[in-house]
């Protein structure tokens, strides 16, 4: 007994503390001097939310009110600032770190049930000998098909922790019984090498979709199989590429620049300068390099495509870039939510900032594309506006210029005819990708032994099979009229078989074949050699 009176003024004084913080919390009613107060402008924010949780006639979700909130002071930040809410956060992420947890499929909920459209190669799935056109109906005993099976439930039941084991039931037509398969689960690459391949016996291609923590690995990589090959001259794609990880594109573009090189200057709003020069690790510092760029090419993209260009190393070929010159951050709010927030602006070697205006407002800033179709620009280099004020000069004495993404060395316009946008519409659409999906249903096994090399040179998409696609873009409700686009179509419809039969690489080398911007590079690189011999 002597012992609990030994504590009874502990708590009772506890009880007091606590009793304080929470009256802090729910008393409306007070003078405004708050005792645990610390920033007036925080405090103000904190308050209303508390007004609205305790006192507000009707129930809200606060939670979706603080959402909008972040959004809007954002938004009056600048353009590239963005919150990621919650339910966005794990897929942003596996996205910029080039991964996730799972066991590797790409599929389609198809007739109420899950069926394979292609493991991805190397992931778990693809190593227990799961193929394309697969469907799997169970997980653990448990059915993964019917009506009521939503995509987001699928995903949860094949998802789950590093090392988990998953046992498949999977239906393959030509079996009479379900086969199983024990899967474990672990690190699956979400691929930003979509393409590597030698175009002849001298010219490398490599295309990167974005800048994620994998991407320098895999490019330094892919870049090694193609000197193996006995490259010299190399044309990296970074048309529609948004960016991401600065570190990633630094380390792309010390491939090719030699040590000491500068690469990139950014500052803070302190004015303090970081440099970043390159080093000795380049495996292409005397290959010859083209860069491809466009509208979409942004962030990451422009700051390889200005380090080259800026030091004289290689050709930029396309047209002006995105225009994005701000570096951000991602910072944690506390509750599976993040912030990306705009810490710095950086600078090409030669000081330039390509950092696009964004004072006439987002609608105008993310219009851009409809501005650069209206004047022009994107089929005339004669349009393409410029200041002297923002002129800069590289090394070797040649002219560049800032204040809106980067301008090509040498321009190709885009095609803009009605079939170029069209078959770009119908591909963007989906309808494409599952079309060829529903034809290899029927007819996979068409394709069964025919080895990548023979499809490219002799497979010829027959005439039944784009007239059928034409059939079911009407169906799909498109009012679209692709019968006089036949030739095109089909090689977009032998690129998606590639893409669905082989990989992404197939895909690309087929859809390349008769690309405007490659065969300009071609004609470059023929009238360089032609130059070199003489």
């Amino acid at each position: 007994m002597s012992n609990t009176k030994k504590y009874i003024p502990l708590i009772i004084g506890f009880s007091i503390a606590l009793g304080t913080i929470i009256g802090a919390k729910l008393n409306f009613q007070d003078s405004g001097e708050r005792i645990f107060a610390t920033n007036s402008k925080k405090d103000k924010l904190n308050r209303l939310i508390d007004y609205i949780d305790y006192e507000y006639v009707d129930a809200v979700n606060t939670d979706s009110i603080v959402d909008v909130t972040v959004n809007e002071i954002l938004e009056n930040l600048d353009p590239h600032s963005v919150y990621i809410p919650v339910d966005s956060y794990e897929d942003a992420a596996n996205d910029m770190r080039g991964k996730f947890v799972g066991i590797g499929v790409n599929f389609y909920v198809y007739n109420d049930s899950i069926a394979v459209i292609m493991p991805i190669v190397g992931g778990p799935a693809y190593e227990a000998g799961i193929r394309g056109g697969d469907r799997i109906v169970t997980a653990d005993g448990q059915n993964l098909f019917g009506s009521e099976m939503s995509r987001d439930s699928i995903v949860s039941l094949l998802k789950g922790s590093a090392n988990s084991k998953v046992t498949l039931g999977v239906f393959r037509k030509g079996q009479d019984e379900l086969m199983q398969f024990k899967v474990r689960r672990r690190d699956v690459p979400l691929v930003s090498v979509d393409a590597s391949y030698m175009l002849d016996e001298n010219i490398g291609y490599i295309k990167i979709n974005r800048f994620a923590e994998t991407t320098a690995a895999e490019f330094k990589l892919a870049l090694k199989g193609l000197i193996d090959r006995d490259m010299q001259t190399l044309m990296l794609d970074l048309r529609g590429n948004p960016g991401g990880y600065i570190s990633a594109a630094q380390k792309v573009v010390d491939e090719f620049l030699e040590d000491d090189k500068l690469i990139l200057i950014t500052k803070n709003k302190k004015g303090d300068e970081e440099q970043t020069l390159a080093t000795s690790k380049g495996n292409f510092e005397k290959g010859v390099v083209y860069v491809l760029i466009d509208e979409n090419s942004a962030s990451a993209s422009e700051i390889v495509a200005g380090a080259l260009q800026d030091n004289d190393h290689g050709t930029i070929v396309g047209r002006r870039s995105f225009g994005k010159g701000l570096v951000q951050r991602e910072m944690s709010l506390g509750d599976g939510s993040a912030v990306r927030l705009t810490i710095a602006r950086y600078y090409t070697p030669t000081g330039r900032s390509i950092q696009r205006s964004y004072k006439n407002g987002y609608d105008n800033y993310y219009n851009e594309y409809q501005n650069r179709y209206s004047n022009g620009e994107l089929i005339s280099v004669d349009s393409i506006k410029v200041s002297d004020s923002l002129k800069f000069v590289t090394p070797s004495g040649r002219i560049v210029y800032g204040g809106g993404g980067i301008t090509p060395d040498v321009f190709v316009a885009k095609d803009t005819s009605i079939e170029s946008e069209t078959l770009e519409y119908v591909m963007a659409s989906g309808y494409m990708n599952y079309f060829v999906f529903e034809h290899l249903e029927e007819s996979r096994l068409l394709y069964k032994d025919m080895v990548f090399s023979e499809f490219l040179s002799s497979y010829e998409v027959p005439d039944s099979l784009s007239n059928s696609f034409i059939e079911y873009a009407r169906l799909q409700q498109s009012a679209i009229d692709l019968s006089s686009y036949q030739g095109a179509l089909k090689r977009y419809i032998k690129s998606a078989l590639a893409g669905q039969l082989y990989n992404a690489t197939a895909a690309e080398q087929i859809k390349n074949e008769q690309d405007p911007m490659i065969t300009k590079v071609l004609e470059l690189e023929r009238a360089r050699l032609v130059s070199v011999a003489q």
